[in-house]
């Protein structure tokens, strides 16, 4: 039986909705298995809408009944939603639908999570909870009734009424179906209090399962914080008497921003020194503000449609990357976005999966919550806010809130505001949102007579469907160097207009060192011809600390590159330097944490394929071995003073100031452990008293093939803590040797701890397989096949994750024929699966047909 062929939306397609919604009214009255929705809604039809089409999207749905105005109706109902007859003038619009959250194993609209009621409508998840017009440009303000058993009934906004098994809420702020929430059950409140720059007191609750309590501490202060530094910032204050978090075990995402009753993952929210580690400390500091700035960026303001969503999701990221950067250390926050960026959106942008920032056409929105929107998206507001400056950015956000507050909106819509509020032409820079790919910029250099000059010429590869670029608006931030490392021009912003610019520097003694991309000023990749010795010498001096850090890195990639390639023994240059670094004890121990890590395999991969050389894993993965154990031989003086330099002393904290010197420790504490068989490193797993050292000296132990009593001992610790189980998982498969990836992997999911449900256990295990380069990528497939076998199964249950874990193959055309045939034989099998969702067959098919 052939498939059906996936409907294809187009933003050139967009037509308003044809009708107001003036009002929603939603009683829920739950059972697992039989909840039954009673919806009434006021509707008014727009007197200029050119389509006046009733229809209301629904899915999964049992109709009961319908009526409008009091009376009867026979609406038609299809799979995807229903049409019925309705007045011209405005009416009301009421019905009762039948489903079964027990058996929502999709984790999409209401579902259920160890017996708590729990919903995810993000993107289109409401219309698999009542019959509506599922769209963010549809507004309304909701009333809602809640009847149950549960002792705990949440909602958006505000209580309004309670009493023995029912609560009722009301949310005064219009908002699309997107943004409700409910979730009921069993549930403790961690409770807090905000009192807002003008006065209003704000009670705030973390609410989790019975035992949690002890580890909302840190999300709660983070909350306090991120309010605090919205209003210092950006002026913006909170507007509703309540703000409710909720801990989830099951969801498909890390956390969503429902307005006034923000549902996380509980692996963003919950923490606690015993079970997280310092980037899990940092991971929930971050998500809460995210989800928390989204109040007004996204909720306040919301996209028009979802081809607008990087509108939202952009912005938001690039406010919370602010926020850490204030909260912790800018320029390692910096470096930590760049190597985020270039392992998950590059290869997005540069493959098959490639697409803009806004996208003109999708078959599956979920599909869309991408590095371009999300990363990319904050680039580009990055770029705008170095072009503007920072008085007229803050300039024209401030007119943004003002002009557009309650509005769903578009990118046309954010850059009229900077228009208006700066008065430049930003027609070319919105290319930016409209054009894939990833610029490269090539750059040459001249000295004659004083003056130096940079020639930049910027291209962009053809992506699928995008076979032409135009040059974009490219802020390319440069700073120049003296011969002997003294800064003789400060940053200045070039701005890179046409496919091909100069730059001139007049009144130079000598010729200059240039520090190009400085704080890595635009999402680009730069060409320029240099040597290793420069590459130190800016290593060395360079006052911009991105670039520092960038010279290091391009330093280890040439030397990773020659190893593979030509078998060379690790350059003693490049270990000298670094060594030199790493014990400079005036430097950030942060920063030099950075610089010992070295680029992933899979960075190397991309760099031997993009300069034409077929990348082998497997020869990969040795010369990452013998680089690492070389660093440890050429530092085995040192390590024992730098690893007793950099251990933390006294009661445990999460700060920017701990955790820098905990994470160079872990890094001296993995080189030290190839050279004392584990002695330490078994010294530190038994002292530990934070999950930071425990899990770094367990992580250092299996490296090296030698922690399997620690492991046991972890295990034996913590199986009874689902989010520390998910960490050993993971580690299983990510610490082993390329000819047992596979085997490992398989191995655990036949645990009795994993559950292909738990959206976290499954990454636990497939993201830590796919992470695991030269074992994901072993020449017998045996890791293809398991994934491709564990994506059909999971499908079936829950096709979102499943999507999305589909772009562990997107870099499939990169390896040799052998490679490449097992990879589409089992992407095949995929996409021939009985049954497969939208969600996954779009993925897969982009992936196989570019």
């Amino acid at each position: 039986m052939a498939k059906d062929t996936p409907q294809t939306f187009y933003l050139k397609e967009y037509t308003p909705f044809g009708y107001d919604v003036e009002s929603v009214h939603l009683t829920f009255r739950l059972t697992p298995e039989t909840t039954r929705v009673l919806s009434k809604i006021r509707f008014a039809p727009k007197a200029d809408a050119a389509d006046k089409t009733f229809f209301l999207h629904g899915e999964d749905l049992q109709l009961i009944s319908a009526k409008i105005d009091g009376q009867d109706v026979a609406p038609e109902a299809t799979d995807k939603g229903l049409t019925c007859n309705v007045p011209s003038a405005p009416f009301t619009w009421e019905a009762e639908v039948e489903i079964n959250p027990a058996g929502n194993t999709a984790l999409e609209g209401l579902y259920m999570s160890n017996r708590m009621y729990c919903t995810q409508c993000e993107a289109e998840g409401f219309r698999k909870i009542t019959y509506y017009p599922d769209r963010p440009d549809v507004m309304s303000t909701f009333t809602v009734r809640i009847e149950g058993d549960e002792p705990v009934m949440l909602s958006n906004g505000n209580p309004v009424g309670q009493g023995e098994g029912w609560a009722e809420w009301h949310d005064p702020w219009p908002k699309p179906a997107y943004l409700f929430a409910l979730v009921a059950g069993d549930l403790v409140n961690y409770p807090g209090a905000f009192t807002t720059r003008s006065g209003k007191e704000v009670e705030l609750n973390i609410w989790v399962r019975p035992g949690d309590e002890d580890k909302c501490a840190f999300g709660m202060e983070a909350l306090k914080k991120s309010m605090k530094w919205d209003e210092d910032v950006y002026g913006l204050e909170y507007d509703l008497d309540l703000f409710n978090i909720v801990a989830v075990d099951d969801f498909n995402m890390g956390a969503m921003e429902n307005k006034g009753l923000n549902i996380f993952n509980s692996s963003c929210v919950l923490a606690s020194p015993e079970t997280s580690t310092d980037a899990n400390f940092e991971r929930i500091e971050a998500i809460i503000a995210h989800e928390y700035f989204h109040n007004w960026t996204g909720n306040r303001i919301t996209c028009r449609d979802w081809f607008q969503l990087c509108l939202k999701e952009g912005l938001t990221v690039f406010r919370d990357a602010q926020f850490t950067a204030d909260m912790r250390s800018e320029p390692v926050k910096r470096i930590e976005d760049v190597i985020t960026l270039r392992a998950r959106q590059f290869p997005e942008d540069n493959g098959p999966l490639a697409h803009p920032p806004r996208p003109e056409q999708f078959q599956e929105i979920n599909n869309f919550y991408t590095a371009t929107v999300y990363e990319k998206g904050a680039e580009v507001i990055g770029m705008l806010k170095r072009l503007v400056g920072d008085e007229n950015y803050y300039k024209a956000l401030k007119l943004y809130f003002a002009r557009h507050d309650g509005q769903a909106c578009t990118i046309e819509d954010w850059l009229k505001v900077f228009e208006d509020a700066t008065g430049r032409d930003l027609q070319q820079f919105k290319l930016w949102y409209s054009q894939a790919g990833t610029p490269r910029v090539k750059v040459s250099e001249d000295f004659a007579d004083g003056t130096y000059t940079l020639t930049f010429e910027q291209s962009t590869p053809p992506t699928p469907g995008q076979p032409d670029k135009a040059p974009r608006v490219i802020p390319m931030a440069v700073g120049l160097l003296s011969p002997n490392g003294s800064e003789v021009r400060p940053t200045e912003v070039l701005e890179l207009t046409g496919a091909k610019q100069s730059f001139t520097f007049d009144g130079l003694a000598s010729k200059p060192v240039p520090s190009i991309l400085r704080e890595f000023s635009a999402p680009v990749i730069l060409e320029r011809e240099t040597t290793n010795a420069e590459r130190a010498f800016l290593l060395a001096h360079d006052t911009d600390p991105f670039n520092r850090w960038e010279a290091g890195n391009a330093l280890a990639k040439e030397t990773r590159v020659a190893m593979v390639l030509d078998g060379a023994a690790p350059d003693a240059a490049y270990l000298d330097a670094l060594e030199k670094l790493v014990r400079d004890d005036n430097q950030d121990p942060a920063f030099r944490a950075l610089v010992l890590t070295p680029p992933s395999q899979a960075d190397i991969a991309q760099t031997l394929h993009e300069r034409g050389f077929t990348p082998d894993p497997q020869k990969i993965y040795d010369a990452a071995e013998t680089f690492t154990q070389t660093l440890a031989q050429q530092l085995e003086t040192s390590l024992p003073r730098l690893y007793a330099a950099t251990t933390v002393d006294g009661a445990y904290a999460p700060d920017a100031k701990g955790s820098g010197k905990r994470a160079l420790n872990g890094r001296i504490l993995s080189l030290l452990t190839r050279l004392d068989g584990g002695e330490q490193a078994v010294r530190q797993y038994a002292a530990a008293d934070n999950m930071t050292q425990q899990y770094a000296a367990l992580a250092a132990l299996m490296k090296a093939e030698k922690g399997d009593a620690q492991s046991q001992a972890f295990f034996d610790q913590w199986q009874d803590d689902r989010l520390v189980m998910d960490k050993w998982f993971a580690l299983q498969v990510a610490c082993s040797a390329p000819q047992k990836t596979a085997a490992t992997a398989a191995a655990l999911t036949k645990h009795a701890l994993f559950d292909i449900k738990n959206p976290n256990r499954f990454r636990a295990v497939f993201g830590a397989l796919a992470g695991n380069h030269a074992g994901f990528h072993h020449a017998s497939g045996e890791a293809y096949a398991l994934l491709a076998d564990n994506l059909i199964a999971l499908d079936k249950l829950n096709p979102q994750t499943t999507a999305r874990m589909c772009a562990a193959f997107q870099t499939w055309k990169r390896y040799g024929t052998d490679r490449k045939a097992l990879l589409r034989a089992q992407m095949s099998r995929i996409a021939g699966a009985p049954g497969l969702s939208r969600d996954t067959n779009e993925m897969i098919t982009r992936i196989l047909d570019a």
